[in-house]
């Protein structure tokens, strides 16, 4: 089978550490700017940075409601940190006019684990994740306060939901494209193999 196609988002955040963390897992990574890149991806990455400004760049670049559409038509997408907020149907303190992709049936809570000072790592055990725990790498990051019948928690940290998969969508509030262990990527590789 021919390695899929898997889209960064490239407006803002840690889109190198993704495109080598999609190639290490045996993906063919490309950077999305346009909605014609957006068009041509069987998947897509949304990477960590700072959610308010991603949001605001996907409307200024025209993408927020391509994406809107393409993950209700069942695009597998997957968001690390920042992207989690941009997957969840709600926001539970979002910055004025800061919008999402939505498509997971979650509420997140930004910041959660502290500023950028707080940041810190711990191993995380993730459902569906062979060979033991990841190392999470958690920078700002977000944790998911409730979740709702569609979807599932598939990992946990200090008794805050951290991973979460909907179907096709996949969501870490951590950031293992930082640590050069390929698993999540791989994880989520599969499951664009599986919706082809």
């Amino acid at each position: 089978m021919t390695a899929p196609a898997i889209g960064v988002l490239a407006l803002q955040g840690d889109v190198r550490e993704h495109v080598a963390a999609l190639t290490g897992a045996g993906a063919r990574a490309l950077p999305v700017r346009r909605p014609g890149e957006l068009a041509a991806v069987d998947g897509l990455v949304i990477p960590g940075g700072e959610s308010t400004t991603i949001s605001k760049l996907a409307t200024a670049f025209g993408l927020l409601e391509p994406l809107r559409e393409r993950v209700r038509a069942g695009l597998p997408v997957y968001g690390s940190c920042a992207g989690m907020i941009m997957l969840a149907d709600k926001i539970l303190d979002p910055r004025s006019g800061q919008e999402t992709v939505g498509g997971i049936d979650m509420i997140v809570r930004r910041n959660a684990f502290g500023r950028q000072n707080e940041s810190f790592e711990a191993a995380v055990e993730v459902a569906g994740v062979p060979g033991g725990p990841v190392q999470g790498v958690f920078i700002r990051a977000p944790w998911v306060e409730s979740i709702g019948a569609a979807a599932e928690s598939i990992a946990a940290y200090e008794g805050h939901s951290v991973a979460v998969r909907q179907g096709p969508l996949l969501a870490t509030a951590f950031h293992p494209e930082l640590t050069g262990d390929h698993r999540v990527h791989a994880l989520f590789a599969d499951m664009v193999r599986a919706a082809r």
